[in-house]
């Protein structure tokens, strides 16, 4: 075992508040842009979860919200433009609408965020993670499933009766996974769409297109394949291309994005100025240490390794304490009805940035060292 490994485990005592300090800000780094993140995926859980492959946008969109996104409305006969490619199985759009809820007993409405399925098994628009008994639950007309995180808010249980939009329906599931802090989410099949008269099949907002082959290779050969047959009419999307693309689109808008910044930085200020008082007491407690190995042959550059290396585990500690802290928060996110989510590029570079203060606080604290003479043992 190093020195530096050594030297933190037996007196983590003195490292402590610069492993909380580097949690701290890799919380306050990642929180913000996680809750952003949980929210947008809460208005596009339905796409998400659905068991296409391939999303058909307008031409002009590059994503499905933020500056770059809208892009305007697909005509009704795109639809069997997308029939052409042989791979095309089932071609559907996913509506979704608002709509004002009324609970038993409620005299003020509820805005939701209205969610549309097909109820048939497998079909393209049912989300994966939905059962057949769940399937079945909202097959009927007019029954309809919440969010279990909105279940106390719209005043309703499994079996009651509400409204919306004027229209009586029936609470006939309770589902998990579908929490909206911005609009609790309702879901109902097509068909109790159409009995609502909110169907519209006009135009389509985007299509969601299954393909007959589902490995990576395929998926991306027949977007380049449908893209190259579009003429201008639309754009066909990867799933998983097209969810990475609208939280980059959404979080680099304008206010959004100089709040995103504003708080890194803060963060990291914060994270360097706390870390690097932090080891700099710890190395001047330890400094008659550090001036008995000078006097025992250790060099000065060897020490400034050994503190180095110190600010090195240090920052692998904070990233660790900063993971559990984001761990419990989105626990309590989820008890508070906040849908938190994680982008992998974004935690990596908060976890390289963690990293990067506390070994950029370890070089400011190369200068205690300077304090630990061989000759000052002797006074």
């Amino acid at each position: 075992m190093s020195l530096a490994l050594s030297t933190l485990l037996f007196e983590w005592r003195r490292y402590l508040a610069a492993v909380i300090a580097l949690a701290l800000a890799g919380v306050l780094m990642l929180a913000l842009s996680a809750m952003f993140i949980g929210i947008l995926q809460s208005f596009t859980a339905t796409i998400d979860k659905s068991r296409a492959q391939v999303i058909i946008l307008p031409a002009a969109a590059s994503s499905l919200g933020g500056p770059g996104g809208g892009g305007g409305a697909l005509p009704k006969r795109t639809v069997p433009l997308i029939y052409r490619h042989p791979e095309v199985v089932e071609v559907q759009d996913p509506p979704g609408d608002f709509g004002r809820f009324f609970g038993p007993g409620q005299t003020n409405p509820t805005m939701v965020n209205v969610m549309v399925i097909d109820t048939s098994p497998n079909g393209v628009t049912l989300p994966d993670d939905f059962t057949d008994d769940m399937r079945r639950a909202i097959e009927p007309p007019y029954n309809v499933g919440v969010d279990s995180s909105a279940v106390k808010q719209l005043g309703v249980k499994l079996g009651d009766e509400a409204s919306i939009n004027g229209r009586t329906v029936r609470i006939a599931l309770i589902m998990d996974g579908y929490a909206n802090s911005q609009a609790p989410g309702v879901v109902m099949s097509r068909q109790t769409q159409r009995l609502m008269g909110s169907a519209n099949d006009d135009t389509y907002g985007l299509l969601m297109v299954r393909i007959k082959n589902t490995s990576e290779k395929d998926i991306k050969r027949v977007v380049d394949e449908l893209n190259a047959m579009a003429d201008g009419q639309y754009k066909a999307w990867a799933k998983e291309a097209l969810a990475a693309a609208t939280v980059k689109d959404a979080m680099s808008e304008g206010l959004l994005a100089i709040i995103l910044g504003f708080m890194s930085i803060i963060g990291f200020v914060i994270g360097v100025v706390i870390t690097w008082q932090t080891l700099r007491g710890a190395i001047l407690a330890n400094i008659k240490e550090f001036a008995s190995l000078r006097a025992l042959g250790v060099s000065i550059g060897q020490l400034r390794g050994v503190v180095m290396e110190l600010s090195f585990w240090v920052g692998i500690l904070g990233i660790a304490a900063s993971a559990v802290l984001m761990v419990g928060i989105t626990f309590l996110a989820k008890s508070a009805n906040i849908p938190m989510g994680f982008e992998l590029g974004s935690s990596i570079q908060t976890g390289v940035l963690l990293l990067l203060i506390s070994i950029m606080s370890g070089a400011l604290t190369l200068g205690a060292l300077k304090k630990g003479e061989p000759a000052d043992l002797l006074k």
